[in-house]
């Protein structure tokens, strides 16, 4: 089970962290993910990271503002999000691809995430 929390509202240039807490498994082997979804539209793609920590990917629209990382010590992964605009006002979701342990390849369909959590609400102000 995965529940991220730590959404909120904040103003325009703002930072905040987000996070997801997994309970009841562990995601230690698995791809994790960064989604959202802003009203009438689709979910898309944000961020991803491997399993081990080493390899990173953003959606363009992030690159130089969002960092994903993970502690898998404590079961938890993060999104440090910089330089907020009202654009990323969304609900953020984070995902695991538990299809393929340990694997190297990151993802960035909605379909290739096989776990997820309820997301969290993060507003941005102009």
């Amino acid at each position: 089970q995965l529940q991220a929390f730590g959404g909120g509202l904040v103003q325009a240039g703002d930072s905040l962290r987000i996070s997801c807490a997994a309970s009841g498994q562990s995601f230690s082997t698995y791809a994790m993910g960064w989604f959202r979804q802003a009203p009438g539209k689709e979910r898309e793609f944000v961020a991803a990271i491997s399993w081990s920590g080493d390899i990173t990917y953003y959606a363009d629209f992030v690159k130089g503002r969002f960092s994903i990382s993970r502690d898998n010590a404590k079961n938890t992964v993060y999104l440090q999000m910089n330089s907020l605009k009202p654009e990323d006002t969304a609900f953020y979701y984070c995902a695991a691809d538990g299809f393929e342990p340990e694997q190297i390849a990151l993802r960035i369909a909605v379909h290739d995430y096989n776990y997820w959590g309820q997301g969290t609400q993060v507003t941005v102000s102009s």
